[in-house]
């Protein structure tokens, strides 16, 4: 009887841990994808009755998502105006939190990038230059400023192969699509992509600030798990792994040129 009694309080105890457990879906811009895919294991590692599962695509799009409803818990964005267009309208239920600062970079796995520059892009040898869709993606948008600030959009237009995301152009130079990409900071320093070429840094003047940032969405109003982990990507321990992707953190905004 006591053997019976003691199964009971076990399996009970067991089903009010699992009643506990709780899951949510993050999205995030494909620019935090290396760094945030460190982050997310090492919590999950942490928290195993719990789990947080991440997609990674463009800003702009899960941005849309979230308006039409998408079963969205957060949202981690290239851009701050995208989580504050969805604060304004009603779908979120934290402030928006600049996270990072990102960078833009020239990379190219056939050329020696870390000799290029916005002006040699237009050589003859690059035929084709791939960067992120700037009328959704804001590295790609970024991009597009910094080629105006130096006078080369025109020119190279005709050379330009646009990404979905900012991992998708990235890809097009990987795959030889393009010859050379205005892509992450964060990605040029995936120790694959180290392997296969080099970067040259552009100068964070030449564009609008790529302040990333992140909200807790309206449908995760009641979630304690999206609290605890909106509060973890704000450890030091994940603010290491985000600044050794190549990110500035806010703090240091002064300091990123």
């Amino acid at each position: 009887m006591i053997i019976f009694l003691r199964t009971i309080v076990i399996a009970l105890a067991l089903s009010a841990c699992t009643a506990m457990a709780e899951n949510i879906t993050i999205v995030a811009a494909s620019s935090i994808k290396f760094a945030m895919a460190d982050i997310v294991s090492k919590f999950n590692t942490e928290n195993r009755n719990d789990a947080v599962t991440a997609m990674y695509g463009s800003s702009g799009k899960f941005t849309t998502q979230i308006q039409n409803g998408a079963p969205f818990d957060m949202l981690f964005a290239a851009d701050v105006n995208f989580p504050q267009m969805l604060k304004k309208e009603g779908l979120t239920s934290s402030d928006p939190v600049v996270y990072a600062i990102g960078r833009l970079v020239i990379w190219s796995s056939t050329t020696d990038a870390t000799k290029l520059t916005l002006q040699k892009l237009s050589n003859a040898n690059i035929r084709k230059v791939s960067i992120a869709n700037p009328d959704v993606a804001p590295y790609g948008m970024r991009a597009k400023e910094a080629l105006k600030s130096v006078g080369m959009w025109e020119k190279i237009q005709y050379k330009l192969v646009f990404g979905e995301n900012i991992e998708h152009a990235t890809q097009m130079v990987r795959t030889g699509a393009a010859d050379a990409g205005i892509i992450a900071l964060s990605l040029a320093r995936n120790p694959e992509m180290s392997k296969q070429g080099g970067y040259s840094l552009i100068d964070s003047s030449l564009h609008g600030s790529l302040a990333q940032a992140f909200v807790i969405t309206k449908r995760a109003k009641d979630s304690a798990l999206a609290r605890r982990f909106a509060a973890y990507v704000q450890t030091l321990e994940s603010r290491n792994t985000i600044e050794k992707y190549g990110f500035v953190l806010p703090e240091n905004i002064r300091s990123e040129k």
